[in-house]
């Protein structure tokens, strides 16, 4: 069904975690002129298509972990229809009006009609339950994900943590900390919805 490259490769993502980082970083490497092709064919920016491939790598990623992948196609192209539909959906959100749709701006219009000391209290008690609930909820994500999105709330740029926890390189960073944020959403749905 799919060539030798693509057994070695879906053989190592099923491996132990060290084998599988190591194939990761490998299958980044290999494919990762994708987002030149986003930034030419679909007119993203370059954060916008490196955006689209890095979620396109997850999502091939755990598809390949949890079976979903059954390699009628070889996994090169597999990703690619992943990533051009990453891309497709930027380009309907930067397009539409949808990402202020789905904003929930009723609170700031209700802090709004409050007078400025209620206003602030409230402000400061919803920012607390954020740092709260973000606590909380970063001891679920593991010390690596935990480390690297410290760094990066402090502001450290992805090179600058590639160098710290000792990255490949900074789109390997990168990668992970999108990654981690993404472990970190899911694990934060109830946030999320306030947010």
């Amino acid at each position: 069904m799919y060539k030798d490259q693509d057994q070695q490769l879906l053989q190592g993502l099923k491996a132990g975690y060290k084998e599988r980082v190591a194939q990761e970083n490998i299958l980044y490497l290999q494919y990762n002129y994708f987002i030149n092709e986003g930034c030419r064919k679909y007119n993203l920016s370059n954060d916008d298509s490196f955006s689209a491939y890095s979620d396109a790598l997850m999502s091939a990623i755990h598809n390949v972990i949890n079976n979903s992948f059954d390699g009628r196609s070889a996994f090169k192209t597999y990703l690619f229809q992943i990533f051009s539909n990453k891309c497709i959906d930027l380009v309907r959100k930067n397009t539409s009006n949808k990402q202020s749709v789905h904003q929930n701006n009723a609170i700031p219009e209700l802090l709004g009609q409050l007078p400025d000391g209620a206003r602030n209290t409230i402000e400061k008690l919803i920012d607390e339950q954020k740092r709260a609930a973000i606590k909380k909820h970063m001891e679920t994500i593991g010390e690596k994900c935990k480390e690297i999105l410290l760094l990066f709330g402090d502001g450290l740029t992805d090179r600058e943590i590639a160098e710290e926890l000792s990255y490949n390189t900074a789109a390997v960073a990168k990668t992970t900390r999108l990654r981690c944020l993404e472990k970190l959403r899911g694990n934060m749905s109830e946030l999320i919805k306030v947010i």
